[in-house]
């Protein structure tokens, strides 16, 4: 059956209410919070600093690592299991080939830059909250960037590709039709893609209006990630 309209009234191309800010830890090298509806990520970013254990470094080049943490009783009503499990470090592993195409850490031979992502409110979206803030919070570290990265949950619900699917709308499932969750990243200026899972089934047509949809919304992401950057030197914050 058709999917007639979405829970909170958005349209198939609209964002959850978004909110970004950049410099919010003090004593971090750079750190940033991006909020999209309900779901909030915190990014720190420590660095370059020396890699310990000295068998870990590399001398060519300096090492991103970036560790993924959704907090206790972030999210519809269950308890997160704290610590490092198997899905926090894949998604920490995914964050950081996310942001690698746009950094070049070769001026930091035998170091390491570390990300710390913190999320104290979920409702769908998580990791691509979290690659959004930590992108914001690596540029306000002053890292030299060729790109932004932005990211964005796509997918179908149903008979429609939606933008920014929600915990609700990834339930949405019927006997007839699943949902299909595809998270992307992508850099503006190249129109690349950093990132691109896929959790469901979904056809080759309804894939390429998702990536589409993807890459749109991220270039409005990419324009909120830069005003929260311009506003920190302006004095000022940027909140939409």
């Amino acid at each position: 059956m058709p999917y007639p309209k979405r829970f909170d009234g958005r349209k198939s191309d609209e964002t959850r209410p978004i909110v970004a800010k950049v410099g919010i830890i003090p004593r971090a090298d750079g750190s940033a919070m991006f909020q999209i509806g309900k779901t909030t990520a915190y990014a720190a970013v420590y660095g370059p600093r020396t890699l310990h254990p000295k068998w870990m470094q590399n001398p060519n080049t300096g090492v991103l690592r970036c560790e993924y943490n959704m907090l206790p009783f972030s999210g519809h009503g269950e308890r997160v299991r704290p610590g490092g499990g198997r899905r926090a470090r894949e998604i920490g592993m995914v964050t950081e080939n996310a942001l690698l195409p746009v950094l070049d850490l070769r001026e930091y031979p035998n170091s390491v830059v570390d990300v710390y992502i913190d999320l104290p409110q979920t409702d769908a979206g998580t990791r691509c909250a979290g690659i959004t803030a930590a992108a914001m919070a690596l540029a306000d570290a002053g890292f030299e960037m060729k790109d932004m990265v932005a990211a964005v949950a796509v997918g179908k619900v149903q008979d429609h590709v939606l933008a920014d699917l929600t915990y609700d709308e990834e339930q949405n499932k019927t006997p007839e039709e699943g949902v299909a969750d595809i998270p992307v990243a992508f850099m503006p200026l190249s129109g690349k893609l950093t990132l691109l899972q896929m959790d469901g089934e979904v056809t080759r047509e309804d894939l390429k209006k998702a990536l589409t949809l993807g890459k749109e919304v991220c270039k409005r992401i990419v324009d909120i990630q830069k005003a929260a950057l311009r506003a920190k030197y302006a004095g000022g914050s940027d909140d939409e």
